[in-house]
């Protein structure tokens, strides 16, 4: 097989961070594959944050974002500055992961050039165009031009085959983002422990970490979250509350101007990878909309919140290692409350991470050889 040119695009912190072990094991392969790193820079500073803590750096950076963009003039300017990528570099195969609006323009730009697509994360549905919102699409009009679906579960696959997709063209891997967590050496986790101490807070077994960026829980969905924060923080005062606040001012402004007063809430700026990773390593408790998190957290036995209406990583639910809370700040409150009020250790979740077991990147390399050994 000649060495064959793989483009990576990615542009948020999560697709960093479940590409990296893909990205590390085909660079053991240098007599196989160049790779090539573009990052659109869709979250400039998390993206590029992350990256350096694998030892990584983008070969290309877009600068794609500019201030208060509508998805339209965010889809337009990625699609544009992508397919120029495809002017200067010889591109046998590009690789996405998931579904953002990065991820969507990789795979348009891709299909327009015809060069096959490879989507890591594929198959994942909620089946509700606005749940989440763009994401469901995103993802769902990516699975139309891939050349290759490396479906993290059976659920996964069977989502795919409903679809139509042939079955020759999926393959069920576990998801990368465990791959990720093993990365993570005994120096790091403690380096992360004295950061938090360097910060004057006590990492203990009343951490409670929250999270909530995603664009439907802008608006008053973020006031009933926020008032359930008030309510636990009112009524644990002895639980400490970590709050890593996205940088959207749709949600910053927020819960700076609510919750920024309360003397154990703690409201920190984008956490590097491995910082967010000891939270949740330590947490009793979390309450998140994020995708990533909702399959990580099982990792480490930690009940988890959904704060969203539909998920489409259902594993997670149908396990018992998460819960669909949606916006309701009278049911967050309820099922925070018989967590936070036992003890930590007799709330440990006791069950197998569903969504992979750290051998995920070893899997989609075997299929990317096999894929061009074929041809």
């Amino acid at each position: 097989m000649n060495k064959k040119n793989i483009l990576f695009v990615f542009g948020t912190r999560p697709e960093v961070i479940k590409l990296a072990p893909v990205i590390l094991n085909l660079k053991k392969y240098p007599e196989k594959y160049r790779v090539i790193i573009c990052n659109t820079e869709q979250q400039k500073e998390l993206s590029n944050q992350t990256l350096a803590y694998f030892g990584l750096q983008a070969d290309i950076n877009l600068d794609c974002m500019r201030e208060n963009q509508t998805l339209v003039e965010v889809q337009s300017r990625i699609l544009t500055s992508v397919d120029k990528v495809f002017e200067d570099y010889k591109i046998d195969a590009t690789i996405v992961q998931g579904d953002t609006m990065t991820v969507l323009c990789g795979a348009l730009a891709s299909y327009y050039r015809k060069v096959p697509v490879f989507h890591v994360e594929a198959g994942l549905r909620s089946y509700d165009i606005y749940e989440p919102f763009p994401e469901e699409v995103m993802r769902q009009m990516t699975s139309r031009v891939a050349a290759m679906h490396f479906a993290p579960t059976l659920k996964n696959k069977n989502a795919l085959l409903k679809e139509d997709i042939s079955e020759k063209l999926i393959h069920v891997t576990g998801n990368t983002v465990i791959d990720a967590l093993f990365c993570l050496s005994e120096d790091t986790m403690n380096k992360a422990r004295e950061f938090y101490t360097s910060q004057g807070i006590e990492i203990n077994d009343k951490l409670v970490l929250i999270t909530v960026h995603r664009r439907e829980n802008h608006g008053e969905r973020i006031d009933r979250i926020i008032n359930a924060i008030e309510h636990l923080a009112g009524t644990y005062k002895d639980h400490t509350f970590i709050i890593p606040v996205h940088p959207n001012p749709n949600v910053k402004c927020k819960i700076y101007e609510r919750l920024g007063e309360y003397e154990n809430i703690y409201l920190l700026k984008p956490l590097d990878y491995p910082y967010l990773v000891y939270l949740m390593k330590n947490a009793k408790l979390i309450l998140t909309d994020s995708g990533g998190i909702q399959e990580e957290a099982p990792s480490f036995g930690c009940p988890t919140l959904v704060m969203r209406y539909e998920t489409e990583r259902q594993e997670g639910i149908d396990a018992g290692v998460s819960v669909l809370v949606g916006a309701d700040c009278d049911k967050i409150i309820s099922y925070s409350t018989e967590i936070l009020s036992k003890d930590r250790n007799l709330t440990r979740l006791k069950v197998e991470n569903p969504y992979g077991n750290g051998h995920s990147a070893q899997v989609i390399e075997k299929h990317i050889d096999e894929f061009f050994n074929k041809q």
